[in-house]
């Protein structure tokens, strides 16, 4: 009966990541050396999806629909990594003081998001089989999109001014509070960090997410970019919780990077990171 859930498991990642371009998929069952394992170590073991440009993990399902969750947690993820990606590409042009209207307006700032996020995965966020729940919520997620950049036009487009701090930690900030403004009571996205990293304390971890990065993601043993599941209870309702560990690239130097102490851009001292060291994670909630 075990070795057919397994399979069946298997097949169902199998059938969400068939068609990924460029994609590697690979099943990871640490320790155990067989399929036979029991069910209460099922939500330690993990299916994991790497892709050229983005490598996330992502974990495996524990109970009935779990897979679904899986995918659609790794969709939101990757559609605010996108958001991110667009407000970091065009930091330069937002910072332009020599320039008034900057024309990145909300429609091509939604627009390019979609790009970037079909580059990344090989498929449109809209694609495959989608509950309604799914599509709401990326719905959701793409007119929080669209209404942060609307707010920010005024600021974008100021001219005579240079650093503007719409950098993508606010963006993302912005974002998932107005993701949590529509569809909160079916779904929350965050992007926290160890504590001792977070510079905001509106994204300092909860109890849940603090006790994964410290005594989870900081593991050497952990395979690095390994996801992490559970269902557990927020707000005193069942839900499906899901981490997403995020790691310093070179371009998150300037600010996170060496000398440690110094003063960024920002206004807040450097944490004297270096690439491939953990910076943050991306907390995923889906009620049930």
């Amino acid at each position: 009966m075990l070795r057919s859930f397994s399979h069946r498991l298997r097949m169902g990642v199998c059938r969400y990541a068939i068609g990924l371009r460029r994609a590697i998929l690979f099943v990871w069952l640490p320790s155990t050396g067989t399929e036979m394992f029991d069910l209460s170590t099922l939500t330690r073991r993990s299916i994991g999806v790497a892709l050229v440009g983005c490598a996330f993990l992502a974990p495996a399902a524990m109970g009935a629909g779990d897979t679904e969750d899986v995918a659609m947690g790794i969709r939101i993820a990757e559609l605010l990594r996108a958001g991110r990606s667009v407000v970091s590409n065009y930091q330069t042009l937002i910072n332009d003081p020599a320039l008034g209207d900057k024309h990145l307006d909300s429609e091509r700032f939604a627009s390019e998001a979609i790009a970037v996020y079909s580059k990344n995965t090989g498929q449109d966020p809209f694609s495959g089989e989608l509950t309604n729940r799914d599509r709401r919520l990326l719905q959701a997620q793409i007119g929080a999109m669209r209404e942060v950049v609307d707010e920010q036009q005024d600021d974008i487009n100021r001219a005579g001014i240079g650093f503007k701090g719409f950098v993508p930690a606010v963006f993302a900030r912005l974002l998932n509070e107005k993701f949590a403004a529509k569809v909160g009571n079916e779904a929350l996205v965050r992007v926290t960090a160890p504590e001792q990293l977070v510079r905001n304390r509106k994204s300092l971890p909860d109890a849940w997410e603090a006790s994964i990065i410290v005594s989870v993601f900081s593991d050497p043993k952990r395979a690095k970019g390994e996801a992490y599941t559970d269902v557990t209870e927020v707000e005193g309702r069942p839900a499906f919780r899901m981490l997403l560990p995020e790691y310093y690239t070179e371009s998150c130097l300037s600010c996170h990077g060496e000398p440690k102490g110094e003063i960024d851009i920002t206004g807040y001292p450097k944490e004297g990171g270096k690439a491939g060291d953990l910076g943050g994670a991306i907390s995923i909630v889906l009620f049930k």
